[in-house]
């Protein structure tokens, strides 16, 4: 199965980029992923993401940390435009996120957390995983809030495919 890289968006974290090193390790899996640079408060970041996936469907969305926060919000929003999310260390912590009550969502989800990450607590972020992805596969990893080491051990083609 081909996954067609133009349906595939990476949202970088806070301090991110589109030349960071998730970026270019995934722009040299599938030439041709959207890594748009995005700067700004959540809102403005989320309004950015609005006019960059319009009204199309059929996203494979992969976020890290606030790109993560971002991938989850928009999947809650549109749900039926997204085929797939996978999200690495994401912000779900962030207050806005929890105090808005998120209503669960079935599509599928994929999250890589490290075990040492000091930034965001990986079990406050599973236990708000379950209760909003209810097709949600969870991935505890041995690496830190960057997950530098695990994603070039991420089997990418199966995790962003529709197994």
């Amino acid at each position: 199965m081909m996954i067609d890289p133009a349906r595939i968006i990476l949202i970088h974290g806070l301090m991110g980029s589109s030349q960071g090193k998730k970026a270019i390790y995934l722009r040299g899996l599938y030439p041709g992923i959207l890594v748009p640079d995005f700067r700004g408060t959540v809102d403005e970041r989320m309004s950015s993401l609005e006019d960059i996936l319009g009204s199309g469907d059929g996203w494979r969305i992969i976020g890290s940390s606030l790109g993560g926060l971002m991938g989850a919000m928009y999947t809650c929003q549109h749900p039926d435009r997204v085929k797939k999310l996978v999200l690495l260390a994401p912000a779900l912590i962030w207050p806005a996120f929890i105090e808005n009550n998120p209503q669960p969502v079935s599509v599928p989800v994929v999250l890589y957390h490290g075990s040492r990450d000091e930034l965001i607590p990986v079990g406050k972020v599973r236990s708000i995983a379950e209760k909003v992805f209810t097709n949600l596969t969870f991935f505890e990893v041995d690496d830190d809030h960057g997950l530098y080491k695990s994603l070039q051990e991420i089997d990418w083609d199966k995790t962003l495919g529709d197994g």
